[in-house]
């Protein structure tokens, strides 16, 4: 059994998809606590705890989108999955990008998965529970330090 509440970081600028999301997850049957962070600048600050995120909790699992801006969600994960302390934290890229080369790039740079966001709330929220019977039901997390 996963380890409850999930602690999932969400790295996106559009604050609509941020609402979404969020409106997704209230839906959802298992407990998450959602922290986000609206850039990759931010995201890294926060998974290694710098200000002001100095109290951050490491998360079971990041969702993020590849077009942000000051750093990309691609860089992102670039680092993410470089960094001893931080890749094994699972990252699911979920983005409007269907370019070839994101997706392939995304799965060199290990992303555990590619989702491309659908269009339209209903399509949306289909994929968000997708999600949530994939990661928070099937999925087991490395153990939390």
């Amino acid at each position: 059994m996963s380890t409850f509440p999930i602690q999932l970081l969400l790295v996106e600028d559009s604050e609509p998809d941020i609402i979404l999301i969020q409106e997704a997850l209230d839906d959802v049957a298992i407990e998450v606590r959602l922290h986000v962070a609206r850039d990759g600048i931010e995201a890294l600050a926060f998974l290694r705890q710098q200000p002001p995120f100095e109290q951050a909790v490491v998360p079971d699992m990041i969702l993020m989108d590849i077009n942000m801006p000051r750093k990309n969600g691609l860089t992102v994960l670039h680092e993410i999955k470089t960094d001893l302390r931080l890749m094994q934290i699972p990252v699911v890229m979920l983005t409007t990008s269907q370019a070839k080369e994101d997706i392939a790039l995304a799965y060199e740079w290990q992303a555990s998965s590619y989702i491309v966001k659908p269009v339209g709330y209903s399509a949306f929220m289909q994929a968000i529970q997708a999600l949530e019977d994939y990661w928070g039901k099937a999925v087991r997390f490395p153990p939390r330090e």
